[in-house]
């Protein structure tokens, strides 16, 4: 990769964290104190689960862009993006997630899904909790996994 071709994946990759750490703010804002008869905040707390997942598969997609974005079957196009980015594709680029932030993530995209198709059910705390704490616990993992990754590319 020519150095200004890593200079600008570098600022969309930050962009992005920026992004994703406003997100995170929401959460800690919005779980302070959280009880599970608050429906109204736990429906809030779901719907930025939604949207950190969403930022991070943003993240993801940003790094397929620059080296392959190629996925051939669209219908599980999510778990095969995710999967891809555990992996490295020698001369081409490092693994972009380690396994932890990959299992954290995994899960956190089993309850997008079920948040995206939940028309008529409430949020239960029970099922949230969880999920928050995930949600809460992948930022610190995803930053040192783009640092390590900016580190290899040099090597690629």
């Amino acid at each position: 990769m020519d150095t200004n071709t890593l200079i600008i994946l570098k600022s969309d990759l930050n962009a992005q964290m920026d992004l994703i750490n406003n997100i995170t703010n929401k959460l800690k804002e919005r779980s302070q104190n959280l009880r599970s008869d608050d429906l109204i905040r736990l429906e809030s707390i779901a719907y930025q689960i939604h949207n950190l997942y969403n930022a991070m598969e943003d993240l993801l997609k940003i790094v397929a862009t620059y080296f392959e974005n190629n996925i051939s079957d669209t219908s599980k196009w999510p778990s095969l993006l995710l999967q891809r980015m555990t992996q490295e594709i020698p001369e081409i680029r490092p693994a972009f997630l380690s396994a932890e932030t990959y299992s954290i993530l995994n899960s956190l995209r089993g309850f997008r899904h079920f948040f995206r198709h939940a028309y008529n059910t409430n949020i239960e705390y029970e099922q949230l909790e969880p999920n928050l704490t995930k949600s809460l616990k992948i930022l610190p993992s995803l930053q040192s996994d783009i640092s390590i990754f900016v580190a290899k590319l040099a090597d690629f």
